[in-house]
């Protein structure tokens, strides 16, 4: 029964947080929302920056499930890249809590959340500097900087996918991955 239990406070704290943000959660709503005692969450987690940890957790885990599924052997590791930063985006954007996330870090600039969108950032670059790694040992790229590579690409489809659309029309997938390819594998025209 237990792990049911952990589970129910799980997903009601996914809920509350991505309601409410990580500020306005309490341990009370949680509880209501998993319907069990407030002493029930403290059995499974310290508090509850330990309960938002173990769900960022499982957030970045599926994030990763996502990329994976969008790489294709035998494809271009400037494709596969492309279409893994895609993948992440898209879900970035449609997931709730991250989208909740996202805007009470602008808002309000809580630390906590701060500090776990650094985290989701962090693990990104590292999961797309191990497929550079492994791009440059099978000899498909030249060898390069991977941690620089990776946090240049992640924040230049960033840039092209949210920041550009604030004042253009949106780019389309091919136009993003052209213009990441031309940049970043070429470098700029001479």
């Amino acid at each position: 029964m237990a792990p049911n239990r952990r589970r129910l406070i799980v997903e009601a704290a996914t809920k509350s947080f991505s309601l409410f943000g990580y500020k306005a959660t309490t341990m009370d709503q949680v509880a209501r929302l998993a319907n069990v005692g407030k002493g029930t969450i403290y059995t499974f987690f310290k508090n509850k920056e330990e309960l938002f940890e173990e769900i960022i957790s499982s957030l970045v885990k599926e994030m990763i499930a996502e990329a994976d599924a969008a790489i294709q052997p035998g494809q271009p590791v400037t494709k596969n890249v492309h279409d893994a930063l895609y993948r992440l985006l898209e879900f970035r954007s449609k997931h709730q809590l991250m989208i909740k996330l996202v805007q009470e870090e602008a808002e309000m600039g809580t630390v906590a959340v701060s500090d776990m969108l650094q985290h989701v950032e962090n693990e990104i670059i590292a999961y797309l500097r191990g497929k550079l790694e492994a791009a440059i040992e099978k000899k498909a790229i030249p060898p390069m900087n991977t941690e620089l590579t990776s946090f240049l690409l992640l924040k230049m489809y960033i840039a092209l996918v949210s920041d550009w659309e604030r004042n253009h029309e949106p780019l389309t997938s091919e136009q993003i991955a052209q213009t990441m390819k031309v940049f970043l594998l070429k470098g700029i025209p001479d």
